[in-house]
């Protein structure tokens, strides 16, 4: 059989045939779906590899060239849309072991895949600098995880997007081929592999700008009104003099599920959780009395770190607390075209009520700032799900949809022509994360 070849062939390297470990090594959050739940069953490798350094990952992409075996690339397994679970077998190359931080200069990083973007952030806070954005999984999340399956996160209110120019500086992927190359990508070049979900070369390193590293205070606010709050957070986004790193609203009832932060925040209110640098605190209270809300809660930077963290209850830890007391909760990913704004959100709000319970990430996109929302939803049938999101659609909301493991039925819409050029030619015999498009040819 191919893969005990495959397994001589890669003596000296890290492999994993226990069929409990490689079953677990297959899976992510894609349970966060039940409609992906299903579709995934039973969908496992056949092998783990680990390499530990470039060259070893040289040498798998060779073996699996030589012998047509798919690569399923993984990090931690964070991502919530099946990219990391095989769909044909093979292969799982996880990338963990390469965690090597290459070096941190002023405004910019160079780092091996797996590395956690905590480890790079703690890194370069010893010169100053910082991560502009991360997932609120940054503990657990690796780089190159991020680069391949994110878009933005915690700190896009002021850095954007992770695919925005500007935000990835260059990626060093393997190809998959005979004779495996290694091609380094830089500038706009990158655009060929950022978000592509491991389908056209493996990442081995990748260097990042990095912001000016903040006090980050922790803050929550509290509204009797659910728009009011929403229309604070808008307020605050556009305060441009302000140094903020997250702004959350959520619509009660969605702060039953947070049970460590329930004192702070009065049953039936709806609360901001704010990430905001300390030199900006001075000028929150008069823009809170505006919009008549109430702190309820602050934890200075220098306490940053002990106890748990409030950046781990938004985004899409917020749907991760919602499930831990109910399971049939589901949710969207979704940006409110600028031009409508709050006008929409309070339409929608208003229109599905607790089905569709509003959690709203202000980001900043071409420029404008935007509200993102990650709404949660009471799950009934996959019908129901498809009516919120196509009617969600016919207001002109973008849905990013998290309930395929298809690039072109999620986020993407359709690939970019440049990625499937690049991944004709790094991934000839199409043994990376196949069965995951509608353009490409499964296995």
């Amino acid at each position: 059989m191919a893969i005990d070849t495959l397994i001589n062939t890669l003596e000296n390297i890290e492999t994993i045939t226990d069929t409990h470990q490689v079953a677990k090594l297959s899976q992510d959050y894609h349970t966060f779906s039940p409609v992906l739940v299903p579709k995934l069953a039973g969908k496992v490798g056949d092998i783990v590899v680990r390499p530990a350094n470039e060259q070893e990952v040289i040498k798998v992409a060779a073996a699996c060239a030589k012998y047509r075996i798919p690569i399923t690339v993984r990090g931690a397994g964070t991502g919530n849309y099946g990219q990391c679970v095989p769909m044909h077998g093979g292969v799982i190359l996880d990338m963990t072991k390469m965690q090597d931080i290459l070096w941190v200069k002023p405004g910019v990083a160079r780092v091996e895949a797996g590395v956690k973007l905590a480890a790079l952030d703690k890194k370069a806070r010893e010169i100053g600098w910082e991560m502009r954005m991360s997932p609120s999984t940054y503990r657990t999340a690796t780089i190159a995880g991020f680069v391949a399956g994110g878009s933005g996160g915690i700190g896009s209110i002021q850095y954007g997007l992770l695919g925005d120019r500007g935000n990835l500086l260059a990626l060093k992927v393997v190809t998959v081929e005979d004779e495996p190359r290694v091609i380094e990508l830089r500038g706009d070049d990158v655009q060929k592999v950022n978000h592509a979900w491991g389908i056209n070369g493996i990442i081995t390193e990748v260097e990042i700008p990095l912001g000016p590293a903040y006090p980050w205070a922790e803050v929550i606010v509290t509204f009797a009104d659910f728009m009011t709050a929403a229309k604070f957070g808008q307020s605050l986004a556009n305060a441009d003099g302000m140094m903020k790193k997250l702004i959350s609203i959520f619509a009660s009832p969605i702060p039953q599920y947070f049970h460590p932060l329930q004192p702070y925040i009065p049953e039936g209110t709806h609360p901001a959780f704010l990430l905001l640098a300390e030199p900006s605190l001075e000028l929150l209270p008069g823009l809170v009395q505006k919009y008549d809300g109430q702190i309820t809660y602050q934890k200075p930077a220098q306490e940053a770190g002990k106890g748990w963290n409030l950046a781990e209850f938004t985004w899409n830890h917020t749907t991760l607390h919602a499930r831990n007391v109910d399971t049939n909760i589901t949710y969207l990913q979704s940006i409110i075209p600028p031009e409508k704004g709050l006008q929409l959100v309070e339409h929608l709000y208003h229109y599905f009520g607790d089905e569709v319970m509003m959690h709203l990430e202000f980001i900043r996109m071409n420029g404008a700032v935007v509200p993102a929302a990650l709404q949660l939803v009471r799950y009934t049938t996959e019908a129901r799900l498809n009516e919120i999101i196509h009617y969600h659609e016919d207001q002109g909301v973008f849905i990013a949809n998290p309930h395929t493991y298809i690039i072109e039925d999620g986020g993407r819409k359709v690939i970019d022509p440049e990625q499937l050029k690049f991944k004709e030619m790094v991934d000839p015999y199409g043994l990376m994360n196949p069965g995951k498009s509608k353009v490409l040819p499964s296995k």
